[in-house]
């Protein structure tokens, strides 16, 4: 009974602590938000895609001992990050100089863009990596398959990310609409936008 009890106390643990990393703004969110602002709702749906598709990709990389490289070489870290810092500037430049109206196509090029980049800014996230071999394995019970344990856990909570990456679309959908009326309006979103991602980027740079 009383290993029953401390396997469902650290569950809750795992879940309630997974929650509140999930609904804290991170570089994931704050990119889901401005391509949403920026495209409208399907742009938002395929960058959370993106991002949670590059969330299992951390997580089955953690698993494999993959990511510990980067735990363990400060220079693997350093690419990473700044391969990750780059991108994101890059993205927040070309939205500040780019022309023309997003396309709403289901299968255009502007929505395979935000589906690509979106695993592309998770991916390139160290700090994601780093998160899940610090986080998880604090639940993983050693006599148990520890491979499954982390891939469950790391699963459960890229899930949880993306349903709060979820709810940031929902609420921005509605100002993508409204936006797409005025020119002016557009231009002040590409502005905040294209700036939200440069400042992320530097964000990423600065922050230890």
């Amino acid at each position: 009974l009383g290993g029953v009890l401390f396997v469902i106390s650290a569950i809750g643990v795992f879940f309630a602590a997974a929650f509140v990393l999930a609904i804290v703004p991170g570089p994931g969110m704050l990119y889901v938000l401005a391509r949403t602002v920026r495209g409208g709702r399907r742009e938002g749906l395929l960058s959370t895609l993106g991002t949670a598709l590059a969330g299992m990709l951390h997580t089955l990389a953690a698993a494999l001992g993959i990511s510990a490289v980067l735990a363990t070489s400060a220079v693997a870290f350093s690419l990473v990050k700044w391969a990750g810092v780059l991108y994101l500037i890059y993205l927040g430049l070309r939205t500040l100089f780019e022309r023309g109206e997003a396309q709403d196509l289901p299968l255009g090029p502007v929505s395979r863009g935000a589906l690509r980049q979106g695993v592309l800014t998770e991916a390139l996230n160290p700090k994601t990596a780093l998160f899940f071999l610090a986080f998880i394995p604090q639940f993983i019970d050693p006599n148990g398959n520890a491979f499954a344990q982390f891939v469950l856990l790391g699963f459960i909570t890229t899930f949880l990310t993306s349903g709060a990456d979820l709810l940031v679309v929902l609420a921005a959908g509605p100002l993508s609409r409204v936006l797409r009326r005025s020119q002016r309006l557009q231009r002040v979103q590409r502005v905040a936008s294209g700036g939200t991602l440069v400042g992320l980027g530097v964000f990423v740079a600065v922050r230890e």
